[in-house]
């Protein structure tokens, strides 16, 4: 059999000159529409932010929102490119319409986790509960979010794992950075101790820190005394909050608590540590076996008399 490959030459010469610049202008301008979305998506954004510069708050959420635009307009420019581009390799748009809106019913009752986390992830974004930035809790998983799509929230905790939630996953989003954060201290003191005197020292410690430039701009109000919360097992526990901005409350938590730390040993307020008690045991007959206790040190130490 022989093959004319003249005649494909021909064709294929053909289709260059009359539906190769079309399709090459279509490309051209395809990835022109993705870059073009891409920037102004950022500059949108970027001017709206810079607009409330002051408002840390709205500017991760319009981080959140910019990537998520910018990934759908290019998603519509890329499937307007295609379908532009199949009628010059000869396929009809009609039919492929027709069978992808069956093979895209065929598929929603195969992919229906998919179309769950999308839709869970449209109204994620519409309801603002979370944004790139913030501490959350979710699906068991906890830590800082560096990404949102309609499918995916991805986390990274403290260790530096990193973990992607589907969105459908999401049942209860516990936000611990929106807007502001809390910090809530259980401060256990001894029985002995005054409790209005550790207040006062505690108050004192965090107007210490509130005027410390490295932390002032971190709290936003004076530290809240809740009160004397509970009699513990060997302590009273006193309850107090104090707010600071979004995600600075575990820095300011651990600075007031060594600053706490250090004035209670200023002022010899006992901080109670767990306490052993050993008990032999007795039988029947009232008895307790021998305990054996062997004391280091010298002899004039162990005993007044020295012996």
């Amino acid at each position: 059999m022989n093959i004319d490959f003249s005649k494909y030459a021909n064709q294929l010469v053909n289709w260059f000159v009359t539906s190769g610049p079309k399709v090459l202008v279509v490309l051209v301008l395809t990835y022109i529409g993705i870059r073009l979305s891409h920037v102004a998506s950022s500059r949108l954004f970027a001017f709206i932010v810079r607009r409330k510069a002051t408002d840390d708050e709205y500017k991760k959420r319009a981080d959140t929102l910019s990537a998520t635009v910018s990934y759908l307009i290019g998603a519509t420019i890329v499937a307007v490119a295609v379908l532009t581009i199949l009628p010059e390799f000869g396929i009809e748009i009609g039919p492929v319409l027709a069978a992808a809106g069956v093979v895209g019913v065929a598929i929603g009752f195969g992919a229906q986790h998919l179309v769950q986390d999308v839709i869970s992830g449209f109204f994620i974004l519409l309801d603002d509960q979370i944004r790139v930035g913030d501490v959350v809790q979710i699906a068991d998983k906890g830590g800082l979010v560096e990404r949102i799509s309609l499918r995916v929230v991805v986390l990274r905790d403290l260790a530096g794992n990193v973990h992607y939630v589907r969105n459908g996953q999401i049942g209860v989003v516990t936000n611990m950075t929106k807007e502001y954060s809390r910090y809530v201290f259980d401060i256990g003191v001894a029985y002995r101790e005054d409790v209005d005197e550790v207040i006062t020292v505690v108050r004192q410690v965090d107007a210490e820190l509130r005027s410390d430039p490295a932390f002032a701009s971190d709290i936003l109000e004076p530290i809240e005394i809740l009160g004397l919360d509970q009699f513990g097992a060997s302590s009273v526990i006193i309850k107090a909050r104090t707010k600071t901005k979004p995600i600075k409350q575990w820095s300011v938590g651990r600075e007031f608590n060594r600053r706490l730390k250090k004035r209670f040993d200023e002022k010899n307020i006992e901080i109670p540590f767990p306490h052993v008690t050993l008990y032999m045991g007795q039988d029947k007959a009232g008895q307790a076996p021998a305990l054996k206790v062997a004391m280091e040190g010298n002899a004039s130490a162990r005993s007044p008399r020295g012996d």
